[in-house]
């Protein structure tokens, strides 16, 4: 048996939880699924199931392969169809992609049914988190980056760039007075934004209209907020100025107001990032290019 047509017997045993079920479900004998099974863990030489009289469990090794197996899969199906069709194969398979929550919530969800209407035959996952994921080691296919990259071993597609604006509850600035000036800053609060809560940004960034320096002014503030939901929940509560990019909840959003127009932060810049690979699956190039379209009608 070659090592692929084990990989897809072990990865319907990891679904359906029992060696009787998938021997059942794959028209196999109940050995011939067992024998897949060792063989590959004889060759990984680790065991991927516990087993017991009444239940099959993954291993963590376990549960690892079969995420990798099934991305494998996926892309050897791929390959065969896209030649046996002539290079006009279908896309299937599965899509592990994350994106910053603000923006899977208000531009990429909203607009995910019409990828999916092109190809039916995908499966998409979605994390939506405002943590900078690792995406070789948690696996994903790419994931979209608002600022700086930083890993030079990544790939990355520009998909352009969000202006920034300055921006306080009505209700803060009755209370609190408007900043006309960047001195008057010094008697205002930021609501300041971390991905790692313990540490805290260095203040209010503006751009200098003179020199184009980005340059920080200080502030005090009473809140630290580590994602996109809890920073505007912040601003609209009163608790501080916010510096958020002009995109989602922010355009439609009354109870906000612009302040200090002239100064505001620097644009941040938007990625589509993805390992480097030889070979980078059809149904990834698909996504990158579906999602150049959403966010171009949107810079």
């Amino acid at each position: 048996m070659d090592q692929i047509e084990a990989m897809r017997i072990y990865s319907r045993v990891a679904e359906l939880g029992s060696f009787t079920a998938t021997a059942e479900n794959l028209g196999l004998l109940k050995s011939t699924v067992s024998n897949a099974v060792q063989q590959l863990e004889s060759a990984l030489g680790t065991r991927l199931f516990h087993r017991t009289t009444r239940k099959v469990q993954l291993t963590q090794d376990g549960q690892a392969y079969y995420e990798r197996c099934r991305d494998l899969i996926a892309d050897f199906d791929e390959l065969n169809a896209l030649f046996a069709a002539g290079g006009q194969a279908d896309l299937r398979g599965r899509l592990r992609v994350d994106l910053p929550l603000a923006f899977a919530r208000d531009l990429v969800i909203p607009r995910l049914p019409e990828f999916l209407a092109r190809h039916p035959q995908l499966e998409i996952e979605v994390s939506s988190t405002d943590r900078r994921v690792d995406l070789v080691r948690e696996g994903f296919d790419c994931v979209l980056r608002v600022g700086a990259v930083g890993d030079h071993s990544l790939i990355a597609v520009p998909l352009g760039r969000f202006e920034q604006f300055n921006c306080a509850s009505r209700a803060y600035l009755e209370q609190h007075g408007t900043p006309r000036t960047l001195a008057d800053l010094s008697m205002h609060r930021l609501v300041h934004y971390a991905q790692t809560l313990g540490t805290r940004p260095s203040g209010f960034e503006y751009v200098s209209p003179d020199s184009g320096e980005v340059l920080t002014v200080p502030m005090q503030g009473v809140i630290t907020v580590n994602n996109s939901d809890a920073y505007r929940e912040a601003c609209r509560a009163g608790l501080g100025i916010i510096q958020a990019p002009r995109v989602g909840r922010y355009l439609n959003d009354d109870t906000l107001v612009e302040i200090l127009p002239d100064y505001r932060a620097p644009s941040l810049p938007i990625s589509l990032v993805y390992a480097n690979r030889r070979h980078l699956p059809l149904r990834v190039k698909a996504f990158i290019e579906w999602m150049k379209a959403v966010m171009s009608e949107r810079m």
